[in-house]
């Protein structure tokens, strides 16, 4: 804020910092009106995005420019560049050529106000908007993120059960395959990369679809129980693809994202937006766990591990054919048999009981079989442990 009192110091170093403008005033002022010379307009290096966006940028005053990289949100950039994350819509509202603000894409530009770092009203939820610095919450869940119990980033590492095995799924879903990579010396491919489909505009695909990259992991899946029994082949979720460019019988996509390597050879199928389901717990975990006789059994964990906690993806053997549905939670429970008189294993009358071992939530059903995400656990889960409703 300028003070009265530091007047004839702001003349004095007026000399110093702008003789040009002194110049000017010397000379009649005519230059005084003059608007300020517009700035350089920022050439956009040519990338793969899935947007139009523009291929200069005119960067007004008093802001700046961010290429985004691998990895980066509009969450994350304005919490970096405006104090505040909740602050992503201000930099949305400056690049409106993203038309979904949950996809931006390395070498996308993004021009941010400065000026905004301090955050307003409209850049906070309702819920905060109004609060005080001095004023103390004293319910702090009405402000925290609801918890999601399956992400985008489980989905696109998502197993799952094919029972009449991955052929025939693939065959019932029509899928398509990745033919080639742009590059020919690489079988195996990661994010932002070139891959080449073998379906175009005769089997109805259009530049912008998405896929989903699926390969298979397991044929012949054992039952815990009985190895001589095999319950089905064994899909996994891989990635997510984008078409770029369309031919009739082929295109052209970009590996959109991935969590595992991409092979030339594996399946696509369309892209449906996953749902967010928040994470609701149960709370009758008391022991002894009542186990159905019916309940559900672990019979595969995401890349065959024995053992498996919280955040991990499994397999159970019960599907939509038994009533199960997507976003039920199920309680995860282990049987305990014990002898009644140690000191004589072999002829002693044995007891059992159930106790608690976690909880998973359901995220995808087949016909019989279904696959979930652990929510909790206080115990390691492992195959063939029961789940219930």
């Amino acid at each position: 804020m300028h003070q009265p009192a530091r007047l004839n110091v702001g003349r004095k170093r007026l000399w110093v910092l702008a003789p040009g403008l002194l110049l000017a005033i010397a000379l009649g002022g005519a230059n005084l009106g003059a608007q300020a010379p517009a700035p350089t307009p920022v050439k956009v290096e040519t990338h793969s995005s899935r947007w139009d966006y523009p291929k200069e940028l005119s960067v007004p005053e008093g802001s700046r420019t961010h290429l985004v990289v691998k990895g980066d949100t509009l969450w994350d950039l304005a919490g970096k560049y405006l104090g505040n994350p909740f602050a992503w819509p201000q930099i949305w509202e400056l690049n409106q050529w993203i038309k979904d603000p949950h996809w931006i894409y390395p070498g996308d530009p993004l021009v941010i106000d400065l000026a905004r770092a301090v955050a307003t009203p409209a850049s906070l939820p309702e819920a905060v908007a109004a609060l005080q610095p001095d004023v103390k919450r004293t319910e702090s869940s009405a402000v925290r993120k609801p918890e999601l119990g399956f992400t985008f980033q489980d989905y696109i590492q998502l197993p799952f059960l094919a029972d009449g095995g991955a052929e025939a799924h693939y065959a019932a879903q029509g899928a398509f395959a990745i033919i080639a990579g742009k590059r020919e010396d690489r079988q195996h491919l990661g994010e932002g990369e070139t891959v080449y489909v073998n379906a175009g505009t005769d089997q109805g695909v259009k530049a912008g679809d998405r896929f989903v990259v699926l390969k298979t992991t397991l044929r012949g899946l054992p039952h815990p129980r009985d190895a001589k029994k095999k319950l089905g082949d064994v899909i996994q979720q891989i990635g997510v693809i984008r078409v770029v460019t369309v031919q009739a019988k082929s295109a052209v996509a970009v590996i959109e994202r991935t969590l595992d390597t991409v092979e030339v050879g594996n399946r696509l199928v369309r892209f449906i937006e996953p749902a967010a389901l928040p994470v609701k717990l149960r709370t009758d975990i008391a022991d002894p766990i009542q186990v159905a006789p019916d309940a559900a059994m672990v019979i595969y964990a995401r890349d065959n591990k024995q053992y498996t906690a919280t955040g991990d993806l499994i397999i159970i053997d019960r599907g939509a054919q038994d009533g199960l549905k997507v976003g039920d939670v199920l309680l995860a429970a282990r049987t305990r048999t014990f002898d009644l008189v140690p000191a004589d294993k072999k002829h002693s009358p044995s007891d059992s009981t159930t106790h608690y071992l976690g909880q998973a939530l359901v995220v995808r059903t087949e016909g019989r079989s279904a696959t979930c995400r652990v929510l909790r656990t206080n115990q390691e889960l492992r195959v063939g442990d029961s789940l219930s409703r």
